[in-house]
């Protein structure tokens, strides 16, 4: 029996050599920086401009892009 068993997230770039918590707040934190940013030209959420909210969403989507990818490489050790 040498077939491997897949492990969950190991198909995610990134996933390998653990994870260091404090490069996964600097990631997300810079994310939620460029979030903040969008907002602040006047153009957000509240404004409702699709093309604000479509780039707020891409950011989200980034940081939770982060956030499994580190769980991922967690749950393989």
């Amino acid at each position: 029996m040498g077939t491997s068993v897949p492990v969950p997230g190991q198909h995610l770039p990134g996933s390998g050599g653990g994870v260091d918590p404090a490069d996964v707040h600097s990631r997300v934190d810079a994310l939620l920086d460029r979030l903040d940013s969008v907002g602040a030209e006047g153009v957000g959420a509240d404004s409702g401009d699709p093309e604000a909210l479509a780039r707020q969403a891409q950011i989200l989507e980034r940081a939770h892009d982060v956030l499994v990818e580190s769980l991922a490489a967690v749950d393989k050790v």
